[in-house]
């Protein structure tokens, strides 16, 4: 891994390598709440899968569990009074980003979950805690959303190898656009089935 971090992050991060799955579940949580150790997660997460193709699908349940814990941890920290930390880190940005949260709920927290760095998605986190957003209809997206990254980064592990980060990097804005337009068909197809089921009379 080639990511440039700080000396005590690098023991972290060669630590949680010699885990296995457990380790990939470490710093995905690490990451997604008080550190920040950028794509380090995608690169142990293929690495592992190229070494063992059979279990991809648990380091990419592993990743998203812990990235999910992670979000929810960081969300109850805001709650917890973090509203001034959450304006000096927003900044200019932190209307729209609040009433983003608060107008679309879960659609709005997928799509900012889906969206490819450099989007600042823990101010999104942290403005669902800040501002009380629904925990179950927040974290759901946070799972959907992390379900679909991290199969899909195993997914091109295992097939491309080595060249699936390099392929994730030149392409991030057509892949987000297409996990997000089929996150929203499935969305919209449940959401409609839902809404037409249809109801038993009750018996007499």
């Amino acid at each position: 891994m080639s990511v440039n971090l700080n000396g005590w992050k690098q023991r972290i991060v060669a630590f949680a390598g010699g885990l296995g799955a457990p380790g990939l579940f470490l710093i995905s949580f690490l990451d997604s709440s008080v550190l920040s150790f950028p794509i380090i997660n995608d690169l142990l997460l293929i690495q592992l899968s190229m070494q063992n193709h059979a279990r991809m699908p648990v380091y990419a349940l592993m990743a998203a569990a812990g990235s999910v814990l992670g979000c929810v941890a960081l969300y109850f920290l805001a709650r917890m009074g973090g509203e001034a930390y959450f304006h000096r880190k927003a900044g200019a940005r932190a209307h729209a980003i609040r009433h983003w949260v608060e107008r679309n709920g879960f659609g709005g927290m997928l799509i900012a979950a889906l969206l490819p760095p450099p989007t600042p998605f823990k101010i999104f986190v942290f403005a669902a805690g800040v501002f009380e957003a629904p925990l179950f209809g927040f974290a759901s997206a946070i799972t959907l959303a992390r379900l679909f990254r991290y199969f899909g980064v195993g997914y091109l592990a295992v097939r491309y190898g080595a060249d699936a980060m390099p392929y994730l990097a030149a392409h991030k804005l057509q892949v987000a656009a297409l996990v997000i337009a089929l996150v929203a068909v499935s969305y919209g197809l449940s959401r409609w089935i839902l809404r037409h089921k249809p109801h038993h009379e009750p018996q007499k």
